[in-house]
């Protein structure tokens, strides 16, 4: 495996570590076999470590609150802006509809109702930037 050269006191010695597994070691010292138990100190490193304690939640929290109304909104994907806008207040609407459509990183993007209901606002123009999670309509 691998051969080493000693001198301890003036003597020369010829290792050659013949096999390793954990902590034992088959050695061979001038043409004599071993077997030997090696003692690795435990090297303490200078990265601290990160020790996480488990979230415990008491009953109910994190839960998802609706809003009172069961209002919700639609947000903007990705900044970009507003080339198209296919629906208008009051207009009723069923999930996947195509609400309005936005260019963002030179693309046409469709941005698609996820619940039904009836359009509450519309908080954009054609022609407007809306950065990312901005609030583009409201559906009540």
């Amino acid at each position: 495996m691998k051969k080493f050269k000693f001198t301890i006191r003036g003597q020369e010695y010829d290792v050659e570590i013949k096999d390793f597994q954990g902590s034992n070691a088959k050695i061979e010292v001038n043409g004599t076999s071993y077997d030997v138990d090696v003692h690795v100190a435990d090297k303490s490193s200078k990265t601290p470590r990160l020790v996480r304690k488990p979230v415990v939640n008491k009953p109910g929290e994190g839960n998802i609150k609706k809003g009172a109304t069961g209002a919700s909104t639609v947000k903007a994907p990705l900044p970009g802006s507003i080339i198209k806008i296919n629906i208008a207040v009051g207009d009723s609407i069923n999930p996947g509809d195509t609400l309005l459509v936005m260019e963002a990183m030179k693309m046409e993007n469709n941005v698609l109702a996820e619940k039904g209901g009836t359009v509450k606002a519309i908080k954009v123009a054609v022609g407007d930037s809306v950065l990312q999670d901005d609030v583009l309509i409201e559906i009540a």
